[in-house]
């Protein structure tokens, strides 16, 4: 764990094993009612539903307490007189005398005063002179420092007391969550096409960003006011639940699922790129679904490939003059390597366009 903050704190706790949301009640099942457990997630992929649904599948109540919410008095109480004597009494929201979920949220997004009223908590299970119901569980949330989430240095004897636990996004989770929850089929299907975009990373500006949460509010959103909602208003709620990228293709997915114009149409040869100023975001979208069914149907190698993929490929190099005929941004975006720079196409792919590409512009001039 990479050292940062205050001597004798750590600005964060890392770890390359993940679990999904399906994953996480097993995990938590065996491991919360032994010993507290912290999570760690990006923003919006879900963790205090997760917790609250889990202490619910036990028959507990949860008890939240949101950290940057909080002052350390809020957690040690107030003085009273007992027998003569002061003693700090707990708020009542703490001391229960039934066993419940304790669910520290943003935990380490607090400051060190609230922290370290945390530690009783965290690892004497008390405060003060009042203990825990015996059958109760402690669990702590927090964002990562690398999601541009506000988190400050957690001391290193509290994280060497809890078990902690990396939260990932899942899509197929969220496909089986989303059955059940009433969420907007233009979003389920959207994202069955482009699964990618369920959560995307934090920028490091302040800019809306794509997670569960926001799809599930963009939902809502879209629910309440109806599919007859028009174009400018879905670009409004798109824009602002989504990362800008996603929100633009979305808006282009919907105007597919509206006039049933999609990109299978387009190979075929039935219609033409969408070419209209104001279809500039159905365009976007296409070409990315064009970008996605090159990197699914093209083989690596050309050799002993079927017919069929060949006389496809040779359909794509023309589609892709007629795309960058409309725009050669979106022409660029089909063939663009990967974040990193690598090649998504096949190479052999990728030389016959280069190689093809003049003579076919010459055709069509």
């Amino acid at each position: 764990m990479p050292a940062g903050g205050p001597a004798g704190t750590l600005s964060g706790v890392h770890s390359a094993i993940t679990v999904t949301p399906a994953q996480l009640p097993g995990l938590l099942l065996h491991v919360a009612v032994v010993r507290p457990v912290f999570l760690w997630g990006a923003p919006g992929i879900g963790k205090s539903s997760l917790v609250r649904d889990f202490a619910d599948s036990l028959g507990l109540e949860c008890v939240t307490l949101v950290g940057t919410q909080l002052a350390a008095e809020d957690l040690i109480g107030v003085p009273e007189l007992h027998n003569g004597r002061s003693r700090f009494a707990p708020p009542e929201s703490i001391a229960r005398d039934e066993p419940y979920c304790l669910f520290l949220d943003e935990l380490n997004a607090s400051g060190p005063d609230v922290q370290k009223a945390f530690y009783s908590l965290i690892l004497d299970r008390r405060i003060g002179a009042y203990e825990l119901p015996e059958g109760s569980i402690v669990i702590g949330a927090g964002n990562r420092a690398s999601d541009n989430a506000l988190a400050r240095p957690m001391a290193s004897a509290l994280v060497n007391r809890m078990i902690h636990v990396h939260l990932r996004a899942s899509w197929n989770d969220w496909r089986e969550w989303s059955a059940g929850a009433g969420i907007h089929r233009w979003i389920t299907g959207y994202l069955t096409e482009r699964p990618d975009h369920l959560w995307s990373v934090p920028p490091k500006v302040e800019e809306t960003f794509s997670t569960p949460r926001s799809w599930h509010m963009l939902s809502d959103a879209l629910l309440s006011f109806g599919d007859d909602v028009d174009e400018e208003t879905l670009r409004l709620l798109a824009g602002g639940t989504l990362s800008p990228a996603h929100a633009t293709a979305f808006c282009g997915y919907v105007k597919i699922v509206r006039h049933r114009y999609g990109l299978e149409a387009i190979v075929r040869g039935d219609v033409g790129w969408p070419a209209a100023p104001a279809d500039r975001d159905l365009l976007y979208f296409l070409a990315e679904a064009f970008r996605a069914r090159l990197v699914k149907n093209l083989p690596a190698s050309k050799n002993h490939a079927p017919a069929a993929v060949r006389q496809f490929a040779h359909r794509a190099k023309a589609m892709l003059v007629e795309l960058s005929e409309i725009s050669l941004e979106c022409g660029r975006l089909v063939i663009s390597p990967d974040a990193d720079g690598n090649p998504v196409l096949p190479a052999w792919f990728l030389v016959e366009v280069s190689r093809d590409l003049p003579r076919l512009v010459a055709a069509r001039a």
